[in-house]
C-alpha cells in the first residue's frame, strides 16, 4: 500500500500548479494514496498476451466522396433565384 505524506501532496500541489489550503492537504492526502493504490493494482494484472491497440471498438473510419446534388435540396415547385456575380462591362 502507497503511503504519500503531506510532503508529498505538496509536491504534486506545486508540479500541479495548484493553490490549495492546508485543509485541502490533509483531505487529499489520503486519497491521493488510494489512487496511487490502485494504478499499482492495475500494474499487477498481467498483460503479456495482450497487442497495443488504440482502438478497442474495431470500427473502421469509412470516408466517402462529397457529393453536392443541389436540386435534391431545393424545392422542385418554385424557381430559385442567386445574385449576380459576373458582370458585364458594357464599354467593352
Amino acid at each position: 500500500m502507497a503511503k504519500l505524506t503531506k510532503k508529498d501532496t505538496e509536491k504534486i500541489q506545486h508540479l500541479a500548479q495548484l493553490e490549495l489550503t492546508s485543509e485541502e492537504i490533509d483531505k487529499f492526502t489520503p486519497q491521493l494514496s488510494a489512487i496511487v493504490d490502485l494504478m499499482n493494482e492495475l500494474n499487477e494484472v498481467d498483460t503479456k498476451d495482450v497487442k497495443p491497440t488504440a482502438k478497442t471498438s474495431g470500427q473502421i473510419n469509412i470516408m466517402r466522396a462529397d457529393e453536392i446534388n443541389a436540386l435534391r435540396c431545393l424545392p422542385q415547385d418554385k424557381p430559385f433565384e442567386v445574385p449576380q456575380i459576373l458582370h458585364i462591362n458594357e464599354n467593352n
